[in-house]
């Protein structure tokens, strides 16, 4: 059996719970988005069409493949570059920490200095939010990220190691960088959103579900008519442009009876999502640190439950 499907994914869980992202190390996503930038420099000079944005994505992804590829198999330094970017991958540690910055900011802080917390989590624009607005922004950000950040990278690092896991990561880097609809994006960030929809597809479903597991555990009434909020939560998720950003998103609020969805500013442009969960329902502080309780232990029984399945089938096969 592969040593790192053994141990790597149980360490790299560990340090990301532990350490989360330390500033004083580069990041191999910040990596990934300048070689996104200079990419896209390059081949809009040849047009800006679906055609040329998938040329573009495979410019992207097939050499961060590579490169994670040819350092985790160097003699010695592989094992290290495994280990490395297998934790680098998983951003669980850091959502909480950043959730729990941004929550204490909105609680606490001024207006301006809420939004500016908020708006380091979120893409859309916080600049004229109330501080219900900014708790619904921080719960829908946390939510949806709990699976685009661990549950889906994970997944794909038990599936297949590091380079899976990475292959996925710049995927789900240009889908935030270029995954738009509207504008000079339309067109060119097209092949780069339908591949993390391709991606993410499984990842986001499982995510709801260890939600719904851990809501059960911590006794969070909803819970218990588990096929009821799961079919409620299955149906408001089919109403986003997304077929899987939804679906954690609405498995919470189902499970916390709050509202999420409405308008949002994305470049000055008001677009009006899809409303998530109860008809009422206004999200509060005790809510966002119920789900930041609730997405630490549905990834980490996530984690468990995906890691003892790859042993399981490993060893079968």
């Amino acid at each position: 059996m592969d040593w790192w499907l053994m141990l790597v994914p149980f360490v790299a869980v560990l340090l990301d719970m532990l350490a989360g992202d330390p500033a004083c190390l580069p990041h191999p996503v910040r990596a990934v988005g300048r070689l996104a930038d200079m990419v896209e420099r390059r081949v809009r000079g040849y047009g800006s069409s679906v055609r040329m944005g998938a040329l573009a994505a495979g410019l992207v992804v097939l050499p961060v493949a590579v490169v994670v590829w040819g350092l985790c198999a160097l003699p010695v330094a592989g094992a290290l570059a495994t280990l490395y970017f297998a934790y680098a991958g998983l951003a669980l540690g850091s959502l909480l920490k950043e959730g729990e910055a941004a929550l204490a900011a909105v609680q606490h802080g001024t207006l301006e200095e809420a939004r500016h917390a908020v708006g380091m989590l979120v893409s859309r624009d916080t600049s004229a939010m109330n501080r219900d607005e900014l708790y619904r922004s921080l719960a829908e950000s946390v939510s949806e990220n709990s699976n685009d950040g661990f549950v889906a990278p994970f997944f794909y690092l038990v599936l297949g190691g590091p380079v899976v896991l990475w292959v996925y990561k710049a995927v789900s880097t240009l889908d935030s960088m270029w995954g738009y609809r509207t504008g000079r994006w339309a067109s060119f960030g097209c092949a780069a959103a339908r591949l993390d929809d391709v991606l993410a597809y499984v990842p986001a479903r499982i995510t709801a579900f260890f939600m719904l597991a851990a809501a059960r555990l911590m006794l969070v009434p909803t819970a218990f008519d588990l096929r009821g909020t799961w079919r409620r939560a299955a149906s408001d998720a089919g109403l986003m442009d997304s077929p899987n950003a939804g679906w954690p998103m609405a498995m919470a609020a189902w499970l916390l009876s709050r509202r999420m969805g409405g308008p949002a500013v994305y470049d000055g442009v008001t677009v009006n999502k899809p409303l998530l969960g109860p008809v009422t329902g206004v999200w509060r502080a005790e809510d966002i640190r119920m789900l930041l309780r609730l997405v630490r232990l549905s990834c980490v029984l996530g984690a468990w439950g995906l890691w003892l399945l790859a042993l399981w089938l490993h060893a079968a096969l």
